[in-house]
């Protein structure tokens, strides 16, 4: 993504000459001739770096104090021009809030050196340490700029599942690896005009014009699904699936690191970045599938008004236990930590529990009713605890149990447990 300057200068000649000298591949020039287009340009884009010269009907000093007190994502470097050499006009100009001064005549060479060396280093000091790339509030601000731009942009909302569960598992480094060869895939099919920013821990943002913006969501699915098998151990990949290991959390399997991606191929009705970010989220939940990645762009040709809404919080749960009594109290004590018990389950509904908890019976023929139901699309998002008395875990995680919970246990511990899975799925 193109760095932005904005140069504030009343006269003619000069600010198109200071503007074709930095101008290029990488760098965005925007000429303002008074104030108050200047100040519009400023808010509307959030420059990187702002050019301001002494020509403008206000004090230097005071612009820069103006300048300090509006809000931004990143601050902006004001750099400002004067035709006056001395040394306390230099002082003042830099004390209220310039971190440069140049007098004019300036050399060219020179202020395109210096303009040149504050980007650079205002990129250097908002990386993403572990990938390289932008952090969230050069990604903040490039969606902004994009919002009020006239080009054909298109977002990318790229988020992983199950990372947390991996990091425990395998640990931070092994984790940092699977992120960075990510990182390396989305490169490769990423050209110098687009832009790849890391969101936070587990979401990252490429911008890119709205023509190849599928192309790449479905090659970003692809190549990572061909890849992530090679980061799994050899039992991991054989079994198809994660072991948690901890004291607390063994019995519980974890599915295979995926990424989702929700994408926006029209941005004319989105007015903030919240609202873009709010809409992508929504758009990658919708893209979810019961195992491996995948993609979901809303395309302006279908999309209808509030087509894409946002979901409500399933607070859910189904209990199959045959035991009458031991049903009652589950249920019971589960309703009364604030969760919606419900009578019946209809495998063809489009919505479905958060949680069912399912006793597998003395054949295991729960199992085979785990089976089905994990291998319906409408229970992608729905974890199954089976509870058993024979203590086979490989096979009841293998027919898809997400927790296997042997019996007899304490209703406080299913409490718990219920807890930690409304916690994960809702991070």
């Amino acid at each position: 993504m193109l760095s932005k300057i904005v140069i504030i200068d009343k006269r003619r000649e000069l600010p198109m000459k200071y503007k074709k000298a930095l101008e290029d591949g990488d760098t965005s020039v925007v000429v303002s001739s008074n104030l108050q287009d200047g100040i519009k340009n400023i808010q509307k884009t959030e420059p990187d770096l702002i050019i301001v010269s002494d020509s403008i009907d206000e004090a230097l000093t005071s612009f820069c104090e103006k300048i300090r007190l509006l809000a931004y994502n990143t601050r902006p470097v004001v750099v400002a021009l004067s035709k006056s050499a001395d040394t306390n006009d230099r002082i003042l100009t830099l004390d209220s809030g310039a971190d440069d001064f140049l007098s004019e005549p300036v050399n060219i060479d020179e202020f395109k050196t210096r303009i040149k060396a504050h980007l650079r280093r205002d990129i250097e000091t908002n990386i993403d340490t572990r990938t390289l790339l932008p952090n969230r509030k050069i990604v903040e601000k490039s969606l902004k700029r994009i919002l009020h731009s006239n080009n054909n942009y298109a977002v990318l909302l790229v988020g992983f599942e199950n990372l947390n569960d991996y990091r425990a598992v395998y640990s931070d480094v092994a984790s940092d690896k699977l992120i960075q060869t990510f990182v390396a895939i989305a490169k490769s099919a990423l050209e110098d005009a687009d832009f790849f920013g890391r969101l936070n821990e587990t979401h990252f943002i490429i911008i890119t014009n709205s023509y190849k913006a599928e192309k790449i969501a479905e090659f970003l699915t692809f190549a990572f699904d061909t890849v992530a098998p090679k980061f799994y151990s050899e039992v991991d990949a054989k079994r198809g699936y994660m072991l948690l290991k901890s004291d607390r959390l063994a019995g519980m399997r974890a599915d295979f690191v995926s990424i989702l991606i929700g994408g926006i191929l029209d941005l004319d009705m989105i007015s903030s970045t919240d609202a873009l970010l709010e809409k992508l989220l929504s758009i990658k939940k919708l893209a979810k599938i019961p195992s491996g990645s995948n993609y979901l762009i809303d395309r302006p040709q279908i999309a209808g008004e509030n087509s894409v809404q946002e979901n409500r919080a399933n607070n859910s749960i189904y209990i199959k236990e045959p035991d009458e009594a031991l049903s009652l109290l589950i249920r019971t004590s589960l309703e009364l930590q604030g969760y919606d018990v419900v009578d019946k389950l209809d495998p063809e509904a489009p919505f479905q529990p958060a949680i069912i908890i399912i006793d597998s019976g003395e054949d295991l023929s729960g199992l085979t009713v785990c089976k089905e139901l994990k291998n319906r699309v409408n229970f992608v998002n729905t974890k199954i605890i089976v509870t058993t008395t024979i203590h086979d875990k490989a096979a009841i995680l293998d027919a898809g149990a997400d927790l296997y919970l042997p019996k007899p246990y304490e209703i406080l511990d299913l409490i718990r447990w219920v807890e930690y899975i409304f916690k994960q799925t809702r991070s």
